[in-house]
């Protein structure tokens, strides 16, 4: 059961695979009904619709006409269609990235795709899986940590907090011309810190530092203007919560040890700049985490075989922390292993404390750390990485699939052939290089987790 169920009162499906007939898609749809009900959802049993059939080459024209049929259906009573449930096939191609493109950023539609292969197995895990991401993505919870509840998060519970998470996704090497992507993902709610909204944009290509945290700029009409990732951020948490955020935590991915303070600088000064323009004297203190998975630090057990050290797998247990001995003489790092080793060698997560204005304890980070890994959306067990970092990377990843055709990562090698001619591989200009901005997100999506 989950936590808090949304609600699906309205919904569609549409069918783009060939080898999938339609009572055999009507059949899926309400197996995953079922399945969501049973979760804990309030989920209409049958769609505004019967799940139409359409071909992968029309995949526009066939998502706006059903939207704009359904939408004829529930406009009179007011309503908004609330997820759309798509079968693919299995190999799909572009069509995945083009139909989310189409959802998010045209028609405002969160959605939820399944694969052929699974609709014809259709077992309970899967379904069950599936439920988890629907939930969320229509606003609901899946999991909520009992000390959130309870208020007794040292430094969270006591007043509120927003946890930030936030990374940036290059292009593959040869592809020269395409922007790298950020993508920042804050807290909405308060004790809780489970649901997080998303935000995403371009920016130079190899780009580490995340530009658009905070913007200003000269409007014709306003005068001077302040924006960015940031504040809107906090202005959503606001609007959600009631309350301004009176502690910031900040878990970054993805920067390397050589990057580090140039990427404290950068940021933590967008961040206070952010702060300052929602209010002069509004400072509220920061902690700023980088998290890194790309290392070959490995820990093993002293005693392979003592139960209390080692699971079945011959991995540390989930919860191991290290900090001391193999961390930096004089800086706040640790590794944290908090996912369950299933395959292979478990590899530990490094966290790095930067900065840290909220005088946390070495236990008390790491004890809230390993305790977020366990409210990860898309499964019910403990996520080696901290959620907000992991939802960011989400973000980054689907925002790809935003980009024009001719620079978006299905392009490959082709791509840097068909843009500007650019000289070596160096030669590009360090700084605000003209990106083609992302087109916008929907406002009802960007609230919710639609990159889950």
């Amino acid at each position: 059961k989950m936590v808090n169920g949304g609600r699906v009162s309205h919904w569609a499906c549409i069918n783009f695979s060939r080898n999938v007939q339609d009572s055999a898609a009507r059949g899926f749809c309400h197996e995953l009904a079922i399945m969501c009900q049973i979760s804990g959802m309030d989920f209409a049993p049958e769609p505004v619709l019967p799940p139409l059939t359409a071909r992968p080459e029309h995949v526009e024209r066939a998502l706006k006409a059903r939207y704009q049929d359904a939408m004829n259906i529930i406009r009179p009573q007011g309503r908004e269609l609330d997820l759309l449930i798509v079968i693919l096939p299995d190999n799909n191609g572009s069509l995945y990235g083009d139909l989310k493109r189409i959802c998010e950023t045209d028609l405002g539609l969160v959605s939820q795709c399944c694969l052929t292969k699974h609709v014809f197995k259709m077992s309970k895990q899967y379904l069950a899986n599936v439920a988890l991401k629907i939930n969320v993505k229509v606003g609901g919870r899946n999991t909520v940590l009992v000390d959130a509840l309870t208020r007794r998060i040292p430094l969270v519970s006591d007043r509120p907090t927003i946890i930030f998470g936030a990374d940036v996704t290059h292009p593959h090497p040869g592809e020269d011309s395409s922007p790298s992507i950020a993508a920042v993902v804050a807290s909405q709610d308060w004790p809780e810190v489970t649901k997080y909204a998303g935000l995403v944009s371009a920016q130079a290509h190899r780009q580490e530092l995340i530009q658009d945290l905070f913007k200003v700029w000269q409007d014709p009409q306003r005068g001077t203007v302040t924006g960015g990732m940031i504040k809107e951020l906090l202005i959503s948490f606001k609007r959600a919560t009631g309350q301004k955020p009176q502690r910031i935590i900040f878990y970054r991915d993805g920067v390397s040890e050589g990057q580090f303070y140039q990427v404290l600088l950068y940021e933590l000064d967008a961040i206070r700049k952010a702060c300052a323009s929602l209010e002069p004297n509004y400072q509220p203190p920061v902690t700023f985490v980088v998290v890194q998975k790309r290392h070959h630090t490995r820990l093993f057990a002293n005693n392979h075989n003592d139960q209390r050290t080692v699971d079945r797998s011959g991995n540390i247990l989930p919860g191991t922390v290290v900090d001391s001995k193999i961390c930096h003489p004089t800086e706040f790092d640790f590794y944290l292993c908090s996912h369950a080793g299933i395959q292979g060698t478990s590899r530990p997560a490094h966290y790095h404390v930067l900065w840290d204005e909220n005088k946390f304890t070495a236990d008390e980070l790491q004890t809230l750390t390993n305790n977020l890994c366990y409210t990860y959306a898309r499964c019910t067990r403990s996520v080696s990485i901290v959620p907000p970092a992991y939802y960011a990377h989400l973000a980054a990843f689907r925002a790809r699939f935003y980009m024009e055709p001719d620079t978006s990562d299905s392009g490959s090698m082709a791509s840097g052939a068909r843009g500007p001619p650019q000289g070596g591989r160096n030669t590009r200009p360090f700084g605000n290089v003209a990106v083609r901005p992302l087109p916008a997100l929907k406002e009802n999506v960007k609230r919710v987790m639609f990159y889950c």
